[in-house]
Parts: C-alpha cells; sequence; structure tokens
C-alpha cells in the first residue's frame, strides 16, 4: 500500500545559500536525506509554486517549499541483526544504552535499521508487544538508557508509570552560554506554526516542564544535568533554545555555535565536528513492573561528548591564562 505525503515550510532565512536537499532535511527531519533527494529528482518538490529537481539548487531564505510525494506504507515490520548494548535484562525488561545514529521507530527512509528491527531480531517473541515493547523514544542522534518491555503486562504496566511520572529520566547535556543558576522551564510545547516537523514554545501546547542543574561552569558553555517532568518530542532541546541556551551541536533548535571572542583554531575546528545535540540520556529510575523493587540505572557520557567536555576545557584554561 501507498500513502500520499503532503508537505509544507518555509524556508528560514538563515538557511540563505545552503543547498536544497540539505534544507530539506533540516525542514523535515523525520526523513532520510535519501528519501528527500529521491523526492526532488523524481519533481516531486516544489519551491515558490515550480518544480525544481536539482538538489544542489541553492536557497535564498524566505521560499515556500511544498513536497508532493508518496511512500511505501508498511504493516509488518521486519526484524535484523543489529547489535543492542544491553545495560539491564530479565524476563519481563529490557535496558539498553542507545548509541547515536540509531533511529527509535521505523519510518520513511528507516524501514529496517532500528531499535524496534533490533529488538524484533534479538527477540522476535516482542513481534506480540505493541511497539515491541518500546514504550518511550530517544531521538536519532540522543544516547543513552531506554527501557522495553518483554511482555504486554510489563508495557501496560510501564506505559501507566510514564503516565503517572513515576519513571524519572535524566540527562547530561552541554549548553552555549553560561547559566549561573540552577532552574527549572515550565513553558508549552506544540507544533511549530510553520515548520510542522519541528516543535516550539506554544501558548496552545502540551504542558512540559525541565528541570536543569549546573554540573560545571566555563566560559561559553554549561555542562548541565536535565530531569523531564514531562515527556514532550523535543522537550529540552526545545526548552533550552527557549532560554537562550541551545544545545551544542544540534541541528535544528541551535543554528550557530556562537562561538567565544578569541576561540583557537582548534577549538572552533572541535565544535563544527560535533555534529549532533550533546545530549545524553544518563540516569533512569523506576518500579519494577512485576516486582514492584525500586530500581535505577546510570550509565557514562559517550566518548564524543566526553570529548566535547576536554576541547571546552581546554578552551577556559587557555583563555584564563591569557588573562591573567
Amino acid at each position: 500500500m501507498r500513502k500520499k505525503i503532503k508537505l509544507n515550510a518555509k524556508v528560514s532565512l538563515l538557511q540563505l545559500g545552503q543547498r536544497l536537499d540539505q534544507t530539506l532535511k533540516e525542514l523535515f527531519p523525520n526523513y532520510s536525506r535519501s528519501f528527500l533527494k529521491a523526492w526532488i529528482l523524481n519533481q516531486c518538490v516544489s519551491v515558490n509554486g515550480s518544480i525544481v529537481d536539482k538538489a544542489k539548487k541553492k536557497v535564498s531564505g524566505g521560499e515556500l517549499i511544498s513536497i508532493d510525494a508518496e511512500i511505501k506504507e508498511r504493516t509488518c515490520w521486519v526484524s535484523k541483526e543489529i547489535p543492542l548494548n544491553i545495560v539491564y535484562e530479565d524476563n519481563e525488561i529490557l535496558l539498553i544504552n542507545k548509541p547515536s545514529q540509531l533511529v527509535v521507530h521505523p519510518g520513511p527512509g528507516h524501514d529496517d535499521d532500528t531499535v524496534m528491527n533490533a529488538i524484533l531480531y534479538h527477540f522476535p517473541e516482542s513481534a506480540c508487544i505493541p511497539r515491541a515493547g518500546i514504550v518511550h523514544r530517544l531521538d536519532k542522534d540522543t544516547t543513552g538508557l531506554m527501557v522495553i518491555a518483554k511482555t504486554i503486562s510489563a508495557h501496560n504496566h510501564l506505559l501507566q508509570d510514564l503516565r503517572k511520572r513515576e519513571i524519572i529520566r535524566e540527562y547530561e547535556a552541554i549548553v552555549s552560554g553560561r547559566i549561573i543558576a540552577n532552574g527549572k522551564v515550565d513553558a508549552p510545547i506544540g507544533r511549530h506554526i510553520k515548520k510542522r516537523t519541528h516543535m516550539a514554545v506554544n501558548s496552545v501546547g502540551k504542558p512540559a516542564i525541565t528541570h536543569y542543574r549546573i554540573i560545571k561552569n566555563f566560559r561559553h558553555h554549561t555542562w548541565l544535568r536535565l530531569q523531564l517532568e514531562t515527556g514532550r518530542t523535543h522537550q529540552i532541546r526545545v526548552h533550552m533554545s527557549h532560554i537562550s541556551h541551545p544545545i551544542v551541536g544540534d541541528p535544528i533548535y541551535s543554528r550557530h555555535s556562537n562561538l567565544p571572542k578569541g576561540s583557537s583554531e582548534v577549538f572552533m575546528a572541535a565544535l563544527s565536528a560535533f555534529n549532533r545535540q550533546a545530549l545524553h540520556a544518563t540516569m533512569l529510575r523506576m518500579r519494577h513492573p512485576v516486582s514492584g523493587i525500586a530500581m535505577e540505572w546510570h550509565t557514562e557520557l559517550p566518548m564524543d561528548m566526553v570529548g566535547l567536555i576536554n576541547e571546552i576545557q581546554i578552551d577556559t584554561e587557555n583563555f584564563q591564562q591569557k588573562n591573567n
């Protein structure tokens, strides 16, 4: 079965000079670059009402983009041998440490290379559980802990606990700018008015609360620990951008790295090379869905974030030495 796709968005002035395929990837992040490029070549994309069939075409900012295409809709997902970093496992639940670049649910451009496909391979019986037991998600480039149910009963219990906010999730992130005090962001989140695949603080959105604590300050960045009180799509990324402290490397909600004055070429290169949001799900606390025993897991920061923190620390020390 084929499903019709109709998408509309406006090119940001900040995207001036970008290739069309790159711009589409930013405007419609739920679709892979290969999907978007194929749609361009198949004349499914129009710019200001005119069909465009060249992916290299540069945008000027302000153009209206329309996509009228079709995708093959799947009703049964396949299993695939994809390694899983298992942190904990018993007969009812599974905890994994998700790496960057791994999508959680199958979708356009990601039919067989997701966490769900991996679960179906390693635990074929999960095919009988909704979403193969997945109860919450992480963005493609966010790393860290995810809990997965291995039985229908566990799945139902975990979903109830998630709705009652009894599953506690903490993250660590590197954000731009110096935050001088712990705090929280209490701002509703909904779909972006113009970019329908993006989220934004919106007065008619759903309630969303994010708590943050400072782990360490640098001269132009802050290392934070964050706790979700709610679980909206892109919540931490949207909230930190809303208070003008976007997550370093975020391709959607932080368009610029905001380099401090006097940054070395090595430091600028390190920031430019960090090509994902610096966000890691580091702690998950919950009660076991069957035994009721309180359980808590922690996972260390991935090496790319450790390297980023080291580079930021070196930049801070170099700046202090120059000004002492």
